[in-house]
C-alpha cells in the first residue's frame, strides 16, 4: 500500500494508472475505520484494477457545537487495516491544500431540495459540506466508480444527484449496512456510547424492524407508525430527531400504490447521534397513508 499526502503526489499516481488504462475505485472516509469501511474496500477491489481510500475529517460538514474537534483520529490503526485488506493507495490530504480559499470562504457545492430535509433539517449546511469535499475528491482521483455505505442513505442520494447533475462520469454505488451481532449499524460514532448506552443502542434497529412489520401488514397509517416509533424511542432513553417513511428514490413522501419504502431514523443517545435506515419491499401496494 502506498500513502500520499499531497494533491501533486495523488495526481502523479492517478496519471500513471490512467496510462495503464486501469479502472479506479474510490472509497471516501473520515477514518476511524471499522468492518463496514473494509467491506467497501473489498468490493472496490473486486470492481476495479486499482483502489483508493481517502481519509479526511471534513470540517465544513460539521455544524457549530458538533463533534469535529473530538472526532476520533486513528490513522496508524487505519493504515494497518487498509494494508491488510489490500488497498493500493491511501490519500490523507491536509486541510490547507484541500481548502485553498479557507473553510469560511472556499467555494461550496450544494444539492438543493434533497439536502434540506431529514438530517439536513437538523444539520443545516451538512450536505453542502459533504458534496463539496466529495466533488474535490472526485476531481482529483477521477475514479470510474465510488462506493458509499447505505447507512448514510440520504448522503448517498445527495452524492448520486450531485454526480448526475454535474455530469460526472462516475458510477456511484451504495453498499449494504454492516451491523454488529445485535443489529446496531456500525459507525465510528458508536465509540461515544457508554456501556449502558451501548446496551440500549440496538433498540433503534428494532424500531425500524417493528415499523417495517406494521407497514407490511398495512393496518396502520404511516403517521401513526412514525408517531409510535418516536414515542417508543423516547421512552427507551433516546432523543429522536425524526423517524420517517419515505420513497427510496428521492426521499419524498410515499404515495398510494407504492411497492417499496425507506424508513429512516436519527436519534441521540447520550452524546452519540445515531442514524439508521431500512428498505421495505411491501407485500401489497401501499393502500393507506
Amino acid at each position: 500500500m502506498k500513502t500520499v499526502y499531497s494533491l501533486e503526489d495523488l495526481r502523479t499516481q492517478i496519471q500513471c494508472w490512467r496510462r495503464e488504462s486501469a479502472r479506479i475505485a474510490l472509497v471516501p472516509t473520515m477514518g476511524n475505520l471499522h468492518a463496514g469501511h473494509i467491506s467497501l474496500l473489498e468490493r472496490a477491489r473486486a470492481l476495479a484494477d486499482r483502489s483508493v481510500v481517502s481519509i479526511f475529517v471534513n470540517p465544513i460538514q460539521f455544524g457549530k457545537g458538533e463533534d469535529y474537534a473530538k472526532y476520533p483520529s486513528t490513522l496508524d490503526a487505519d493504515m494497518e487495516k487498509l494494508g491488510a485488506a489490500g488497498l493500493d493507495l491511501l490519500f490523507a490530504p491536509n486541510l490547507a491544500e484541500l481548502y485553498p480559499g479557507g473553510i469560511e470562504e472556499d467555494t461550496r457545492v450544494t444539492v438543493p431540495g434533497l439536502s434540506a430535509i431529514l438530517c439536513g433539517q437538523f444539520r443545516p449546511g451538512h450536505f453542502s459540506g459533504v458534496a463539496t469535499v466529495v466533488t474535490k475528491l472526485f476531481n482529483n482521483v477521477q475514479p470510474d466508480v465510488a462506493l458509499f455505505g447505505e447507512k448514510d442513505y440520504q448522503q448517498l442520494l445527495v452524492i448520486k444527484r450531485m454526480a448526475h447533475d454535474l455530469l460526472l462520469p462516475i458510477e456511484i454505488l451504495g453498499m449494504p449496512i454492516v451491523r454488529e451481532s445485535d443489529g446496531l449499524a456500525m459507525s465510528s460514532r458508536n465509540a461515544y456510547l457508554s456501556p449502558l448506552e451501548r446496551g440500549r443502542a440496538p433498540r433503534i434497529y428494532a424500531a425500524l424492524q417493528e415499523a417495517a412489520t406494521k407497514l407490511s401488514k398495512g393496518a396502520q397509517s404511516i403517521i401513526a407508525i412514525e408517531t409510535a416509533a418516536m414515542a417508543d424511542l423516547a421512552a427507551a432513553g433516546f432523543r429522536p430527531e425524526y423517524f420517517s417513511v419515505r420513497r427510496p428514490t428521492d426521499l419524498s413522501s410515499p404515495q398510494l400504490g407504492d411497492t417499496s419504502v425507506q424508513i429512516l431514523v436519527a436519534a441521540w443517545l447520550g452524546s452519540a447521534r445515531l442514524i439508521d435506515n431500512l428498505h421495505v419491499a411491501l407485500d401489497q401496494p401501499l393502500a393507506i397513508l
